[in-house]
């Protein structure tokens, strides 16, 4: 955090000098309903020393063995070169490629970005890049308001199967812009949205599919946006990059395909960090490329015809009339839209889909193990990528606690994320786990349900 010297006294001689009675008036043209109320939960101060001890011992609590958590951030090899070119100052220290006379090197490589992404999603377009996969879904969401010229609708469906953390996010970002989020309710025996939806799209702008869901189930999407073209609503998929290696890209999905698709690249290359930092990222069909916040890099050829690479199509308010601005995103996430990079071209197409068909066996053979311990089953019907939710006979919360003692985190307990689902456990396998880490998995597992039930 940086030091800032300015004294009570000073604040008072440069408020005097431009005329304000106060930093508030500062800020005047903002309506008080969207101001933020006082800050109650912030802590008081402490010092730099006491803060370093503390961030160490809270670290010191992510600490574990073995971890089949996922919900959303995923624990994938990452080959060591990726990090050590990404910490070269060429990259490490380099700011927004404004210049593109001295920053052709840069601008390459987040070129190459959007080309793979555009690839892996069979989309048209990518920009390069947003925050992270909640908020480029958000942005998706008002980019569709914008761009559905056949609806004028503020009211955008959301599959009640998306990550609940995406959900809020959206919610929070978009509650004060106008828009309506419905949510469309999944089925309780499959994890996946019903069968029938036109209903609930009839005047909606847009659908929002998450390819895996929450629960790792694979849904209809060939049906889901056939359906959203003939409501006239525009259709969002929210998917995992690794999973693309397998799984339909949205860009094939139904007759025409998706019109947006976003998601989180924290799986390509990126390591688990106590939360972040992350990037997002998002790809349209062309003729939505103009609504596309973010920005994006060009391809062209100089003077002498030698290709050259340039920002292009920045509609943000720090070019433009802020009125007319697509988004306020301020920054590329370019450190790790570079690991990004890196490690999609170090593993190629086929190192990519290894990945994840080990993922997927993985995820199979837990399961099968998992379920031969008594009382648990898996809780959904269907296929599933690679995250499972197990049904188990004592309280899920119970039972991560047991587990992580022991130095193993099982999966993420659902009682807290959805109603009804108390005994669920959302478990997730990686190519990082062995044979062996599973069948400790499932020993454990055993282990702790027997403690659980001896204390109930």
């Amino acid at each position: 955090m940086p030091f800032i010297p300015h004294t009570a006294s000073d604040e008072q001689e440069m408020l005097g000098a431009i005329g304000v009675p106060n930093i508030d008036a500062l800020f005047d043209e903002i309506p008080k309903n969207l101001r933020a109320a006082t800050l109650s939960e912030v802590p008081a101060g402490i010092s730099e020393m006491a803060l370093q001890r503390l961030m160490n011992q809270r670290a010191r609590l992510d600490e574990v063995a073995l971890s089949f958590l996922g919900a959303g951030a995923y624990e994938h090899h990452i080959p060591a070169a990726v990090w050590d070119l990404v910490g070269r100052g060429e990259f490490m220290t380099a700011y927004t490629p404004y210049q593109a006379e001295a920053s052709q090197g840069t601008l390459q490589l987040i070129y190459e970005f959007q080309t793979m992404m555009t690839r892996l999603t069979a989309m048209d377009v990518a920009n390069a890049s947003v925050y992270d996969g909640a908020t480029a879904l958000a942005e998706a969401m008002l980019m569709a308001v914008r761009a559905n010229k056949s609806n004028k609708s503020n009211r955008v469906v959301v599959a009640g199967n998306l990550n609940p953390n995406y959900h809020a996010v959206c919610h929070t970002i978009v509650k004060n812009q106008g828009l309506i989020l419905d949510v469309l309710a999944h089925d309780p025996a499959t994890g996946c949205l019903p069968g029938a939806v036109e209903a609930a799209l009839e005047g909606a702008a847009a659908l929002v599919i998450s390819y895996p869901n929450f629960f790792g189930g694979l849904d209809d999407v060939d049906y889901l946006t056939d359906s959203a073209a003939s409501a006239g609503a525009l259709v969002i998929g929210v998917v995992n990059p690794t999973a693309l290696a397998l799984i339909k890209p949205p860009g094939e999905w139904g007759t025409r395909g998706a019109d947006i698709a976003v998601g989180e690249g924290q799986p390509l290359g990126i390591p688990l960090a106590s939360g972040g930092p992350y990037l997002g990222f998002m790809c349209c069909r062309q003729q939505f490329v103009r609504q596309m916040p973010g920005r994006i890099i060009g391809r062209t050829v100089d003077q002498t015809g030698k290709p050259g690479y340039t920002l292009t199509l920045q509609a943000r308010e720090q070019h433009i009339r802020r009125g007319k601005a697509t988004s306020n995103i301020c920054t590329n996430q370019g450190l790790l839209v570079t690991a990004a990079t890196i490690y999609m071209s170090l593993l190629g197409n086929e190192g990519l889909r290894q990945v994840a068909l080990t993922a997927h066996s993985g995820t199979n053979a837990l399961t099968n193990l998992a379920c031969q311990i008594d009382g648990v089953t898996a809780r959904f019907s269907g296929p599933v990528f690679h995250e499972r939710v197990l049904s188990l006979p004592v309280d899920a919360s119970l039972v991560v606690e047991k587990m992580a003692a022991h130095g193993v985190l099982p999966g993420l307990a659902l009682g807290d994320w959805v109603t009804g689902m108390d005994d669920c456990l959302l478990v997730n396998v990686t190519e990082t786990k062995t044979a062996a880490d599973i069948a400790c998995f499932a020993r454990l597992l055993a282990d702790a349900i027997e403690e659980v039930k001896a204390t109930c």
